[in-house]
């Protein structure tokens, strides 16, 4: 089943294009890895299929209507401000905000999915501990324990693993592995390309205003676009403990 459906999609920020043309699909069991140069337009594209950007051409989830796309999916910013001093229980719980009508309170469902996305980021040490007061890397760990309590198909991640220490960026990916294994889906801008190729089964590369390489990890990582689109020669290899990459100098 297709979770998200670009088709013709463009954006023109400042009057300046910066993504032209851009169709693609996403389905169930999907962990994307959309990856590029600084100011290739991941974010944008990320921003863009939500509908909170202005764009041309269409985006299956931008045509919902706001309460109908907030149970699709999930959308987790770059941005990690944490505006209230609130508990990382109260902070993860708004992540059910969209199944939420009205002034409906929690019911043991809400609450279980709560208390599920806190112990997969193992964060349940922390659950009465003012979220502001956290370190920069557990306020983004608990920003993705909101989005997953969110319960939505589709969970859409914006440099997720930045900031993290080597062992939750590897223990988010692989949450988000998981999830696609589950049948969901994950769409994740990642700057780190050894751990993309480990754990997305999927990688976007964008570059020279829009989709310059589309396919699995061994299928894009190509000298050829590595050099092309991020300057660099790098080695890229499958070995029996997993795909291996290694950026090795910088083409000029």
């Amino acid at each position: 089943m297709t979770l998200l459906s670009l088709d013709d999609l463009s954006v023109r920020l400042r009057a300046r294009a910066i993504l032209t043309g851009v169709t693609l699909d996403v389905a169930e069991g999907e962990f994307v890895g959309l990856i590029g140069p600084n100011g290739a337009g991941k974010t944008t594209l990320m921003r863009a299929a939500l509908g909170l950007l202005p764009h041309e051409g269409r985006s299956s989830l931008a045509a919902l209507p706001p309460a109908a796309r907030g149970r699709a999916a999930a959308w987790m910013p770059q941005a990690r401000d944490i505006a209230w001093p609130v508990t990382v229980e109260t902070l993860v719980a708004l992540g059910r905000t969209p199944h939420l009508g009205g002034w409906q309170g929690m019911g043991a469902a809400d609450r279980a999915h709560v208390d599920t996305a806190l112990a997969t980021m193992g964060l349940e040490p922390l659950r009465h501990r003012t979220a502001t007061r956290l370190s920069g890397g557990e306020q983004a760990m608990a920003l993705i324990a909101r989005a997953l309590a969110q319960e939505t198909p589709l969970v859409m991640a914006d440099e997720p693993i930045a900031g993290l220490d080597p062992a939750n960026q590897i223990a988010t990916m692989q949450v988000f592995a998981r999830l696609a294994g589950e049948g969901r889906a994950v769409i994740a801008s990642l700057h780190d390309l050894g751990l993309a190729a480990r754990h997305c089964t999927r990688l976007i590369l964008l570059g020279e205003g829009g989709i310059a390489a589309d396919g699995t990890p061994a299928e894009v990582l190509t000298p050829d676009n590595l050099a092309r689109i991020f300057h660099v020669s790098a080695h890229y290899a499958t070995t029996p403990q997993g795909p291996v990459f290694q950026p090795l100098e910088v083409i000029r």
